[in-house]
């Protein structure tokens, strides 16, 4: 089973990138693959979950174990599979999915691509108790100040939270916001954060 992959970024498309790892490629589905970034001279490293099927062999890649972990905690719940699962990585950030998770907020969760009323309830039925080990989770989390910056997250729109993606991606905020108009123009209300966010990678990434 493979835990992890480390090479040089070979190729990426909208939902999936190829790692190069001693002349072998392999496709890698993510959930943001334009947020997929390369320090100059150093391999990349992705935390793989593996999905063996009959008709496939997948991988799935995650840039920390945190991630890793969220992620094979929510395909274990019943009606989740890998593609929802990388929907609500891609559209929520990990923080912030843990606390409404902890928080029971069911109308965060159904904001979230392919998450209606009842899947996110039984998201918070079956998780609210398994991810107290998660650093991110808001008992890992040393104080209150954490707690109440995360809670703050989820009041924010989608616009602002797409953005604040971005900034933690290593964008600063005149390159974000140089690039905001025509985010906006390819992008409407209705959208999730996960297609907002791909979209600015897309111009960040075409310069």
């Amino acid at each position: 089973m493979i835990d992890f992959l480390r090479g040089q970024l070979a190729h990426r498309e909208a939902d999936y990138v190829v790692l190069d790892v001693n002349g072998v490629g392999y496709r890698v589905f993510c959930a943001n693959p334009y947020a997929v970034q390369e320090e100059p001279g150093r391999p990349l490293t992705m935390y793989i979950h593996q999905q063996v099927r009959e008709d496939a062999i997948l991988l799935f890649g995650f840039a920390s174990r945190e991630e890793q972990t969220l992620f094979r905690r929510l395909i274990e719940v019943n009606g989740i599979g890998p593609k929802v699962a990388l929907g609500i990585l891609s559209a929520g950030r990990p923080d912030a999915v843990v606390s409404a998770i902890y928080q029971e907020n069911v109308t965060f969760l159904t904001k979230l691509p392919g998450i209606g009323k009842k899947t996110a309830q039984r998201i918070i039925l079956d998780l609210k108790d398994k991810l107290a080990d998660l650093p991110m989770s808001p008992v890992a989390i040393q104080g209150g100040a954490g707690a109440v910056a995360i809670a703050a997250s989820l009041e924010v729109t989608t616009g602002d939270e797409a953005k604040q993606a971005l900034f933690a991606l290593g964008y600063s905020e005149a390159e974000v916001e140089r690039i905001w108009p025509a985010v906006r123009e390819r992008t409407g209300e209705a959208d999730s954060v996960d297609v907002i966010v791909k979209q600015a990678l897309q111009i960040l990434f075409r310069g």
